[in-house]
């Protein structure tokens, strides 16, 4: 009955049926404990499914097993397979244990040999982690051509892809690109191992995310989604992919598919034990929920994600400026500015930094950030960031009253985003180029691209968007038609656009904090205005600060 099952075991291993094999042969090893060669294949399956304990568990016996009948090489093997899981979780102190201990039973090896190509890739690996990447960079190095001399595939592949990513750390972007794409074809291939290559998928998806390049993401998204598509026991990877695809997805404006797959991530990286991704899970259901107006369901998910460990922002800042909870919003973001140290992180926080800042008429603060952004877009060149830069530089030549400046800026970004077929940026893009168009006097274009927006936000579910607009529609009508304000309201929202608070304009004007708050409060409601920056916005759009009261 043994060797009959363990040979249906080799059977379903080859077929990759990961979790029919992890079943069959923790039956067998209740009854009879497996052997080296199986403890492996056991091993194999519990990975690909994520079951990271109960690998581990199964890579030390396995080379526990080869070490009593004197094969060190698959022992080796063994402890390989348990510390990149190791690294991985952080656990560095047990896998620096490990990695000696290879080390040393490697000592009266050739040091040509495969194996010690594997514990340079753990050893580099652990360099990456602490911080040290041009020690990492060399061991890679090292150990892709010592794969390459012993026709190692999968060492090859690992070696190559931690060089790529090193490389692009080292802003050597197009080295390091070209390396993870020709990992990426061996992958596709089929000439590397399942294991191996789910490893490498999740990898390049996490460089081209820290790339920022949206089109390469796109492409390895969708192989990695067939991949995962022929093995769908491998939860080890696919909830990760699908939180790539969840991105992506939303990005091009699939907001039902991006939901559902961010759902899916959730829930395969919630089973036991919790997978340390799903805080990314929940800031990606949030935002979801925040860029269709649902802020309630935002919060607990932000919420949810940051009690697993997942800094939620810039989304929570987002939906506090969207609650009309400016300063908190203010207070967070600049926090997270403060707190971010690599390239990455800060791309993804200053295009809401500049936002909130002009909200809250921090203007100079706002053009700092906006240059900082357009800078990392040049080194970095890819449309994603041209497309965020030249919105960001945009939103502040419009708040400092260079409307025509605004536009060209304004333009270009517009492009951009269609060019990547993101259309909920696209249309917000389309917002600040009406009220840019306003500005110039062109009041005919800006209530076109006012309706191609909301048409846009109307389509995608955007319901706080489509609002927001309407209002802003609204506005305009009234003022066309020769609604004015009072020569009061003229006076108190001039200083509105100088950023004085509600207690200052009371000072200034010597009347009370309460009456200034019924004056801006009809301002708001005369003009369709949501926000003091949309306020500000406005007077120099109509050159209030010409104007006699």
């Amino acid at each position: 009955m043994t060797e009959s099952s363990l040979a249906r075991g080799r059977e379903l291993f080859e077929g990759q049926r990961w979790e029919d094999v992890h079943a069959l042969l923790s039956e067998v090893d209740r009854d009879h404990p497996l052997e080296a060669e199986e403890l492996v294949r056991l091993a194999t399956s519990a990975q690909m499914l994520g079951r990271e304990a109960e690998a581990a568990s199964a890579w030390s016996r396995a080379h526990t097993e080869f070490l009593k009948h004197g094969e060190i090489a698959p022992a080796v093997r063994c402890v390989y397979g348990l510390v990149i899981s190791m690294l991985l979780r952080g656990e560095m102190a047990q896998a620096g244990g490990w990695i000696a201990r290879a080390q040393r039973l490697l000592q009266n090896s050739p040091p040509e040999s495969a194996e010690h190509g594997f514990v340079l890739c753990a050893v580099a690996l652990r360099s990456t982690l602490q911080g040290d990447i041009e020690a990492a960079l060399a061991s890679f190095v090292e150990a892709s051509r010592i794969g390459e001399r012993a026709g190692e595939a999968d060492l090859v592949a690992q070696a190559r892809m931690g060089e790529g990513r090193i490389l692009i750390r080292l802003n050597e972007t197009a080295r390091g690109a070209a390396l993870l794409d020709e990992v990426m074809a061996a992958v596709t291939a089929s000439a590397v191992s399942p294991l191996v290559s789910g490893a490498i998928y999740c990898s390049v998806l996490e460089a081209c995310h820290e790339m920022f390049d949206l089109r390469r993401a796109r492409e390895w998204t969708d192989a990695m989604t067939t991949w995962c598509a022929r093995q769908p026991d491998s939860l080890g990877f696919r909830g990760l992919c699908l939180i790539h695809r969840a991105e992506l997805m939303q990005l091009n404006g699939s907001w039902s598919g991006a939901s559902d797959e961010a759902q899916r991530a959730r829930d395969q990286l919630m089973r036991p034990p919790p997978h340390g991704a799903v805080g990314a899970a929940h800031y990606r259901i949030a935002e979801l929920h925040r860029v269709r107006g649902d802020f309630a369901a935002a919060e607990e998910e932000y919420r949810t994600a940051s009690r697993s460990g997942f800094d939620p922002q810039p989304g929570l800042a987002l939906l506090r400026l969207a609650q009309g909870r400016t300063a908190s919003a203010m207070s967070v973001i600049a926090r997270a500015m403060e707190e971010s140290r690599t390239v990455q992180r800060r791309a993804r926080l200053i295009p809401a930094f500049v936002e909130i800042a002009i909200e809250v008429a921090e203007v100079a603060g706002a053009r700092a950030a906006a240059e900082e952004l357009a800078g990392l877009a040049a080194v970095r060149g890819t449309p994603l960031l041209r497309a965020s830069a030249a919105q960001a530089m945009g939103a502040v030549l419009l708040a400092e009253g260079n409307a025509r400046g605004a536009l060209r800026s304004l333009r270009d970004a517009f492009a951009l985003w269609r060019d990547l077929e993101a259309p909920y940026d696209a249309a917000r893009t389309r917002v600040l180029i009406a009220r840019a168009c306003r500005a110039v006097e062109d009041a005919d274009t800006a209530a076109l691209e006012l309706a191609g927006a909301r048409e846009a936000f109307a389509e995608l579910g955007a319901a706080h968007d489509v609002a927001t607009v309407a209002a802003a529609e609204r506005a305009h009508a009234s003022t066309d038609s020769g609604d004015e304000l009072t020569p009061r309201e003229r006076e108190v929202l001039r200083l509105v656009a100088t950023g004085k608070t509600n207690r200052a304009i009371a000072a200034t004007l010597g009347i009370s904090e309460k009456t200034i708050a019924r004056h801006v409060s009809n301002i708001f409601t005369k003009l369709g205005l949501a926000s003091r920056a949309a306020a500000t916005a406005y007077a120099y759009e109509h050159d209030l600060f010409g104007r006699a009261t």
